[in-house]
Order: C-alpha cells, then sequence, then structure tokens
C-alpha cells in the first residue's frame, strides 16, 4: 500500500516510505542540535553539527539571537517563505531610510535594476525584494500572494530549492524587463528599471498551476476559482498590454518571464518527483495588472 511523507508530501511504497529511503527534500530541515534525535540515518546529526541545514536555518544560526526553539526567531527557521517576506519589507524599511539620507540617487543605485546599469548586479537580487515606496499596494499584494503560495511550494520541493526559484526568476524577470527597456531605448539617464517581487511570485503561481491546477482559491474571500483559471488570466492580460503598450509603469514583460520561468520548472518538478497536492484556501486578490496592483510613478516600473 501507498505511504505519504509527512515531511515532503510524495507518496512511495513501503520500501521507501522512510524519509532516508527516498532522498526526502525534508532532511535538509532537520534540526537537532543536540542529537537528542539522533536516529542514525542522517550522518550530519552528530554532536551538534549539521551540514544539511535550509537556507534559512543557516542564516539564523548566524544571528547574536537566540533563534532556537522558543526564540523570537523560530517561526522563520527552516521556512524560507515567512524568511522572504520577512526581508521584503525589511528592504522596504531600508528603501525609506535610503530616501530620506541619500537621497534619490543613491536608492536607485542600491535598490533598481536599471538600464542604465545593468552590470550593477547586486540590483539582480536587491531588485527583487525592493517595491515602490510610494506605493503600499504594491508590497501588500505582492506580499499576499507570497504568503499563501510560498508555503505550498516549499514544501512540495524544499526550502532550498524554493529559495532559488525565488531570486532567480525575479531576477530573469527584472532582467526582461530592463532587456526590453534597452531594446525599445533611447536608454535616458535616470528614467526607467524595474523592482518589485511581482516575478518571483508569478514563478510560485506558475509551479502551483502545474503541480495542482485544480487548486481552488477564493478571490477576495468569495469568489472561488481554480488556480489555472488565475494564472492563464494573468498570462492574458500581460500579453494583450504588452502587445498593446498598456499596462502604465506595471512591468508586464517581467510578470510574464516570472511566470513561464515557474511553469517551466513546475513541469520539471511533476516529471522527477511524485507530490501530494490537495486543499483550498482563500487569497486576497490584486489590483489590474496581476499581484503587482496599479502601475508606480516616476517612470519606474514595478512588478
Amino acid at each position: 500500500m501507498p505511504y505519504n511523507c509527512r515531511h515532503c508530501g510524495g507518496t512511495y511504497c513501503a520500501d521507501h516510505r522512510l524519509p532516508e529511503n527516498h532522498n526526502c527534500s525534508g532532511l535538509q530541515n532537520w534540526n537537532d542540535p543536540n542529537s537528542v534525535f539522533d536516529s542514525g540515518f542522517d550522518e550530519s546529526v552528530n554532536g551538534g553539527t549539521n551540514t544539511s541545514k535550509s537556507a534559512s536555518s543557516r542564516v539564523l544560526d548566524a544571528l547574536p539571537i537566540d533563534t532556537g526553539p522558543g526564540g523570537p526567531l523560530a517561526y522563520f527557521r527552516g521556512n524560507m517563505t515567512y524568511t522572504f517576506l520577512a526581508l521584503i519589507w525589511l528592504t522596504f524599511l531600508a528603501q525609506w531610510l535610503t530616501l530620506l539620507i541619500g537621497g534619490g540617487a543613491l536608492h536607485r543605485t542600491l535598490f533598481i535594476l536599471t538600464p542604465q546599469h545593468p552590470e550593477y548586479v547586486w540590483t539582480w537580487v536587491t531588485s527583487v525584494f525592493s517595491h515602490n515606496p510610494g506605493d503600499i499596494l504594491h508590497i501588500v499584494f505582492n506580499s499576499i500572494v507570497i504568503f499563501f503560495f510560498g508555503p505550498l511550494v516549499e514544501r512540495y520541493v524544499g526550502s532550498r530549492k524554493f529559495a532559488a526559484l525565488f531570486i532567480v526568476s525575479g531576477a530573469l524577470a527584472g532582467l526582461s524587463q530592463v532587456a526590453i527597456q534597452i531594446y525599445q531605448g533611447p536608454v535616458i539617464p535616470g528614467v526607467g528599471g524595474v523592482l518589485g517581487a511581482s516575478g518571483a511570485a508569478l514563478a510560485i503561481m506558475g509551479v502551483l498551476t502545474v503541480l495542482n491546477p485544480k487548486l481552488t482559491v477564493y478571490l477576495y474571500g468569495l469568489v472561488p476559482v481554480p488556480i489555472w483559471l488565475l494564472t492563464a488570466g494573468t498570462a492574458v492580460i500581460s500579453v494583450v498590454l504588452i502587445g498593446t503598450g498598456g499596462g502604465g509603469n506595471v512591468a508586464h514583460a517581467a510578470h510574464l518571464v516570472g511566470l513561464l520561468v515557474g511553469l517551466a520548472y513546475g513541469e520539471y518538478v511533476k516529471r522527477t518527483k511524485t507530490v501530494r497536492t490537495s486543499g483550498q484556501f482563500r487569497l486576497g486578490g490584486g489590483g489590474p495588472g496581476g499581484p503587482g496592483g496599479p502601475g508606480g510613478p516616476g517612470g519606474r516600473r514595478r512588478f
């Protein structure tokens, strides 16, 4: 009879039901610093060393704060979704401080991926976590999508792969939008650029669409729709607005690239790993143009 692994959600036969017998992705989140639960199947659980910790666990270990069970940051250990959400809001705060102290030029250099300086490689990442400081709905809508969809995808693929998906898809989405701005030209100093986590958020939606297309999402807590329909609608809107040149300052090309990356990765996961998919949840809907909401000011595209 089949067995469901409560760590990774996969379905396995009797010979592979134990985590150590099916290369369980949940093992990377194993945290047993005192070797209390050392079962012998994980050599990293030995005398307080753990070479297979998740990325978020390693980051928390480096902080001078108690991050163990019961500590103030224990909730983020082994949980990249909420770690990234915290980083998004901390980055938002840092953006405001930068604007107040260093002005718009420094803010643009640190947080916005621009067509003038795509070689500023740090903005490939910082722009994913940054949002338009003058549009609170921008960060709120992206946070809602990541909050609801992120844990499901992280549960399917593991924290490490989820982190890679989030950052890579967000960076590719931003770079694609900047490439379009460069192609359309001319590149005017101080004009253009992209920031926001919508590309990564739509990549997460893309993965879920492939792995669980019938997952019911309650828009605004009221309207039930399957996630495939929500994803298809977002893609159609982006394609139409790209083709007509509409959409204001919303980076629809970045939305579309992020979604395509997620769909491709979801198909890869579907073909290489058995996952258990079920359930439904409520999602507060985003504004026009997808989770990023309405366009932002200043000729700067946010996604």
